[in-house]
């Protein structure tokens, strides 16, 4: 009896040790599996994030491409529109300029690169020459063809104002013509009918701004002639801007002369040339009249 007491106990107490060395067992393998699970799923994680950013990167690439595609299609066309709006803008605005100074010696007519202006100067109401601009209307606008004169700075208005302000270049270019064609009929003027007050031949350049001439104020007297010469420093004017008028074969003048000569100065800086030579002229004749009477 005490036998199997004792065999039944040391059954037990063997039964009970495996039991417990079976859970320390059993806990130790979920103690190490636990690790390696979760870096596993860390694993799993990191491999889809990376997954879904090649993605989106291709996602991104892809609208990128589809965008310039479309961009590429259809900004032509606006561009074109846009232009093709600009142009048309342009010519309206040089038909309204065209209409408005129609009545000041400025006209034009459509063609099929633009327009092409003529411009009519006139001095005094005297219609005198007429020059032409051929204009071609597209960006940027530019000159086919013309008359100005090779001395006529149409390049350094055309640089200041032919892309920005077609008005201001037009209105710049019919001053520089018309103020070299009143210089211009001033001194053709004082050639052909005021020649017997000349002492000699009319000087002068290119440009009408520089003239230089000897004269007397009585055609059939024997006073020495005065000198004169007169620089228009402003290519837009008809009158000039510094006269000096000498005179010529005296080193000093008489209270009367010098009187005289400064009265000349005046005049030719306040008149037109050709209306001078007449007011001499009236004179002259109004001394014939004393003379006869």
């Amino acid at each position: 009896m005490d036998l199997a007491n004792t065999l039944s106990q040391e059954g037990e107490s063997k039964g009970g040790v495996l039991a417990h060395l079976e859970r320390l067992e059993t806990r130790s393998r979920k103690k190490f599996e636990e690790p390696q699970g979760a870096q596993t799923v860390e694993t799993a994680l990191g491999s889809k994030i990376h997954r879904l950013r090649s993605l989106r990167d291709k996602l991104r690439a892809e609208v990128k491409r589809h965008r310039a595609r479309v961009e590429g299609s259809v900004e032509p066309d606006q561009t074109l529109q846009v232009s093709e709006q600009v142009l048309e803008r342009k010519r309206e605005d040089i038909k309204a300029i065209l209409q408005a100074y129609r009545f000041t010696g400025l006209s034009g007519k459509l063609t099929s690169r633009g327009v092409c202006v003529c411009i009519q100067t006139a001095f005094e109401g005297n219609l005198l020459d007429s020059y032409f601009v051929d204009l071609v209307i597209q960006k940027p606008l530019r000159i086919h063809h013309h008359s100005i004169p090779v001395f006529i700075p149409l390049e350094e208005i055309s640089a200041k104002y032919l892309q920005t302000n077609i008005q201001h270049f037009l209105f710049s270019l019919c001053e520089h013509l018309n103020a070299y064609s009143g210089r211009k009929y001033q001194a053709d003027q004082l050639q052909s009918d005021f020649a017997a007050f000349l002492a000699g031949p009319l000087q002068r350049n290119s440009l009408c701004n520089l003239l230089s001439f000897t004269y007397k104020t009585e055609p059939r007297g024997q006073a020495f002639p005065f000198c004169a010469r007169l620089l228009y420093k402003d290519l837009t004017v008809t009158l000039p801007t510094d006269v000096t008028v000498t005179y010529q074969g005296m080193d000093s003048l008489s209270p009367s002369w010098e009187e005289q000569r400064a009265s000349h100065e005046h005049l030719l800086c306040t008149k037109p040339l050709h209306q001078v030579f007449a007011l001499f002229a009236r004179r002259e004749e109004r001394l014939d009249l004393s003379l006869v009477y």
